[in-house]
Formats: C-alpha cells, sequence, structure tokens
C-alpha cells in the first residue's frame, strides 16, 4: 500500500473527528474532544509541528561511502529503528468504529513487532483495555510497553499485575494524561502523582518503567529520583493544557541534565523521518510516534503499518547518509540548524 491509498481507506472510516489529513499537524482537528484534539484550543499540538520544521538538517556528503545502521538498543531489545508506536486508547471514541482498544492493539503491537519496532499500548477506564493490551503485547512475545494512567493506588496496582504478566520488556505510565477531563471525574480522583507515589508504583512493576509527560528539567530529575529508567518528552499531544511550549523546545535542556542517566524519548508532531533525525540530533534516544499510526491502522490493517514504518525508516536513513551519520550514536548536534 502507498501513503496515499492508506490515508483514502482511513477516511472512510476515521468517525467524524480526525479528519486523516496528509498533513497531521493538529489544525484540522483543533479544539475538540472527543477526537484527536485537544480540551482547549489546541494551540500546543500545532506548536509542536511547526517547531519541528523550524528546525533544519546539515547536509554533509564529504564523508565515507558507508551503510547505514538504523538500529536502536532499549532495555536489552535491539528495534531496527529508534522509533515507536505511541499509546493511544479509546480509538473507537476519538477515531471511529471500525476498531475498539483491543482490536486496534491486536493489530499494532503484532504489526510493530514484524516490522522491528514496538508499540506503546493505551489505557481506559473499562478495565478490559488494559487486559486486551497486555494479552496483545504477551503473544508478541513481550515486544510491548503498557501505558498505564495515573489512576488511584489500589487500580494502578491491578493494571501492573497484567503488566507483569504479560512480560513486557518495559512500562510506563503518562503521567500528563492527568490533565484529561474523565480521569478528574473519577472516585477516588486520578491524576498527578508525588515521587513517593511514583517510586511505589516503579517498583511494583518489575521492570524498567518509562514516565510520560514530562516537559521541564526539574519534572525529569523527579522521574529520575522515584526511579524511572527513562522518560518520554511529552505533553500529551498538545491535548491537555493551551499554551505549552513544543517538545523540540524542551528537548535539548531535559536531555542534557538528565540524559545519560537515564533515556530520553520524546513525542509531540513528530511526523517524518527527518523529525526523528532533528529529534536524535537534540539530544534523544527515541521517538514515541502516535496519531499516524491510528491513520494506518484504519486505513490498511498491519499492512498499513508496514507502510509506515518502512518510510518513516527509508527518510531517516536517507536523512543519515546526507548529513554524514553512519549509526544512532553519530547524529549529533552540529547535524541541525535552530
Amino acid at each position: 500500500m502507498t501513503q496515499n491509498e492508506v490515508l483514502e481507506q482511513a477516511r472512510a472510516c476515521l468517525g467524524v473527528y480526525c479528519k486523516g489529513c496528509k498533513v497531521c499537524d493538529g489544525r484540522g482537528c483543533r479544539g475538540q474532544i472527543p477526537g484527536p484534539g485537544a480540551k482547549g484550543v489546541g494551540d500546543t499540538a500545532i506548536r509542536n509541528y511547526d517547531k519541528w520544521k523550524e528546525i533544519r538538517v546539515q547536509m554533509d556528503t564529504l564523508c565515507e561511502n558507508r551503510p547505514i545502521d538504523t538500529s536502536v538498543e532499549l532495555f536489552g531489545k535491539r528495534f531496527t529503528y529508534p522509533f515507536f508506536a505511541g499509546p493511544v486508547g479509546a480509538v473507537n471514541l476519538h477515531y471511529g468504529e471500525k476498531y475498539n482498544d483491543a482490536s486496534y492493539n491486536d493489530v499494532l503491537v503484532k504489526a510493530c513487532a514484524q516490522a522491528g519496532i514496538a508499540a506503546f499500548t493505551g489505557d481506559g477506564t473499562d478495565p478490559k483495555v488494559m487486559e486486551a493490551a497486555t494479552k496483545a503485547i504477551s503473544a508478541a512475545g513481550g515486544l510491548g510497553v503498557p501505558t498505564v494512567k495515573p489512576w488511584n493506588a489500589q487500580t494502578v496496582q491491578e493494571k501492573m499485575k497484567l503488566v507483569r504478566e504479560s512480560g513486557a520488556f518495559a512500562a510506563a505510565m503518562d503521567i500528563d494524561a492527568a490533565g484529561l477531563p474523565f480521569l478528574k471525574n473519577m472516585t477516588p480522583p486520578a491524576g498527578s502523582k508525588t515521587v513517593e507515589e511514583l517510586a511505589d508504583i516503579i517498583a511494583d512493576a518489575g521492570v524498567p518503567f518509562i514516565v510520560k509527560g514530562i516537559m521541564t528539567v526539574k519534572g525529569a530529575l523527579k522521574a529520575k529520583e522515584a526511579g524511572a529508567s527513562a522518560i518520554v518528552v511529552s505533553n500529551h499531544g498538545g491535548r491537555v493544557l493551551d499554551q505549552c511550549p513544543a517538545t523540540a523546545e524542551v528537548l535539548p535542556e531535559i536531555a542534557a541534565a538528565a540524559g545519560g542517566s537515564m533515556k530520553i524519548l520524546v513525542d509531540g508532531g513528530i511526523r517524518t523521518g527527518v523529525d526523528v533525525f532533528k529529534a536524535l540530533a537534540l539530544g534523544a534516544d527515541g521517538v514515541l510516534i502516535a496519531r499516524p499510526f491510528v491513520t494506518a491502522v484504519y486505513g490498511g490493517a498491519a499492512e498499513g503499518v508496514a507502510e509506515l514504518v518502512a518510510r518513516l525508516g527509508g527518510e531517516l536513513t536517507d536523512a543519515m547518509a546526507m548529513c554524514g551519520a553512519a549509526s544512532i550514536d553519530q547524529i549529533c548536534l552540529d547535524m541541525v540548524r535552530r
């Protein structure tokens, strides 16, 4: 399948909120929930996308013509590319009824594993969402990262039991989901966590733990104090708070402060393999991409995922070759211009 074919088929079943835009920049869905938009006007999602485009890559072909190695290791697992499918939940509400969370994750997790990467799976108020996600990860030999929302302590414990049983190579919590309205309406309410509360959750997980939703150096150091193995520099795709900086704007300072002591991942508006290259040059160890994988699944199922991974991988490979990086660890700051 081609990208255009995937998008054409996706638009026929995406529902009323996501428009299946060829340029997924947050403008077509701004200011709406449900949907892939935001609880505010959505200016942060748009800023995420725009700021990656303001960064330019520095071409340098006066170097040895070598094979390009795009592979990366994360927590003892070797992946073909340094990008991963981001967690998405309540897909039938936000994106259309062709899939529910269970059937979506069944396609996504398996297809990503076959393509040489891993999928982060989402969470929901229905316990069956996490049950299905962890079953899909187990069936893929543990090649997935179940992402738990910041529920109350008892709910988190129940979900962490499923995480351990799945054999997942890592687990995550999207702390930034504390801004989602439906979490605040729970009894007892879910939401933000103290360092001590997060430390207990990480200890209970029993696998390398990734804290998603870090936007400051202070937050990164708190996650490190709690025992996190990695963070995701993320503002929840710009969905939970207007007037935030873009992830591209804060990534360099966070990577400088916390890189080396933990893995640094980033998401938010990353749409091409060249964007992935830019993120790695700014200090990230890897990248999460969410909405384009939704479109890929809705428009082409496993074949759509394969097309997206191959396209992103090809764009990354070309950027590396044209900028003089033969391997991921050779990508550095002087290969981009801000």
